[in-house]
């Protein structure tokens, strides 16, 4: 048995550190191999575009958002502008029509879901309808830099680039220890995802800003979502998903612990899924740099809540062999107990919020479970009001 909580405990720990440090570390390092590679951009590449804007209930920002829409600097004779609204009960609708009325000289139309099935499949039903020949996809509570369309097309180069996600901007940062974590998260990401796009192809991407193909869109199940699903399936069909990361959408992070757990435990809602969505992610001599991607920045990151568990029972269960468990098991306890203090005293010291909202997002991670194992896992969305 000992040799049994041996194997368990280095493979999680293995996990654990590979997702936090060995991997960002590494592809920092292979990164600078490929130093040379560029993203390459066509400004000259203008197709016609529709911006597509899902929302439910989204009263509060939905003017703001329209606003902000109609001011993108791109030729208004190739863009047009569809509001997928999902089962809106608020005034969301009523707000999109009078705009409509308003603005005659805009192509914008109101594509209403009658049954609330979540944003994937809004995003399905309402695809159908458009006639561009590109999607840009975004947010209601997300608000486009004026260039952001521009970007996302000049970045399609070659025809085997099928995803282009932007760029998430935190601007509420400092309005909390929360959102100031989020924003360390995200910025630390984006550094990944830019590096894994200049090399090959990413591994997920941005539900507040992306662009594809209408050809190349797919009809995914409900439950799952555009930012997980759509990178690794154009990747497995032989094509790209990069990241132009001057392509700029701001957003307000949660400033409530409460806002941003929510999210993450929608985040997690088909985790057991995107742990290995497909076995030929291991086929590293066909899809290469992709394979090591996807084991490092998601495989890995997707078992943390299940490695936790198990490097902490495995190692309480070997605290007698060694000194070696005794210090790696009081560092597990400490850990936990410092996320406990932050949690209870509500202190800003910037260290101990990113220990507890590191804790938090497994614990969203263990809900995300829960949830699929007892089929409560819903493809709704509940809006963090923080965020509006």
């Amino acid at each position: 048995m000992e040799l049994s909580y041996k194997i368990l405990f280095y493979i999680s720990g293995f996990i654990i550190v590979w997702a936090m440090v060995g991997y960002p570390v590494s592809l920092k390092i292979i990164g600078n191999l490929y130093k040379n590679r560029k993203l390459e951009k066509d400004y000259s590449h203008q197709p016609t575009v529709t911006v597509m804007v899902v929302a439910h209930n989204e009263e509060k920002v939905m003017l703001e958002k329209l606003n902000n829409i109609i001011e993108l600097n791109y030729p208004q004779e190739k863009i047009e502008f569809m509001i997928a609204s999902d089962n809106s009960t608020d005034r969301t609708n009523e707000i999109v029509r009078e705009f409509i009325k308003e603005h005659h000289d805009q192509k914008i139309r109101l594509y209403e879901v009658k049954a609330r099935k979540g944003k994937t499949n809004a995003q399905n039903e309402a695809q159908k309808n458009v006639t561009t020949e590109y999607l840009v996809m975004t947010d209601a509570n997300s608000m486009m830099d004026k260039d952001s369309v521009t970007e996302l097309m000049a970045a399609f180069t070659s025809g085997d680039i099928a995803y282009v996600s932007g760029r998430l901007s935190i601007v509420n940062h400092e309005s909390s220890d929360v959102s100031s974590a989020e924003a360390s998260y995200w910025d630390s990401d984006l550094a990944l995802r830019e590096i894994e796009g200049r090399i090959q192809t990413i591994t997920a991407g941005n539900g507040a800003l992306y662009a594809c193909r209408t050809g190349d869109y797919y009809d995914f199940n409900p439950i799952q979502c555009h930012d997980s699903a759509m990178p690794p399936l154009y990747a497995l069909q032989g094509k790209r998903a990069i990241a132009n990361h001057n392509a700029v959408a701001y957003e307000k992070a949660g400033e409530v612990i409460e806002d941003e757990f929510g999210r993450k435990v929608r985040m997690n809602r088909i985790i057991l899924k995107h742990i290995l969505p497909d076995a030929r992610i291991l086929n590293i001599f066909k899809y290469k740099w992709f394979s090591y991607f996807y084991f490092g920045h998601r495989t890995c990151r997707y078992l943390l809540w299940i490695s936790h568990l198990t490097v902490f029972i495995s190692n309480a269960l070997l605290v007698s062999e060694s000194w070696f468990y005794v210090m790696t098991f009081a560092g597990q306890v400490l850990f936990y107990l410092l996320a406990l203090v932050r949690a209870v005293t509500q202190t800003n010291n910037k260290y101990l919020t990113l220990i507890y909202y590191y804790c938090v997002t497994i614990i969203a991670q263990w809900v995300g479970v829960y949830n699929i194992l007892t089929g409560k896992a819903k493809p709704f969305w509940q809006k963090a009001e923080s965020t509006r």
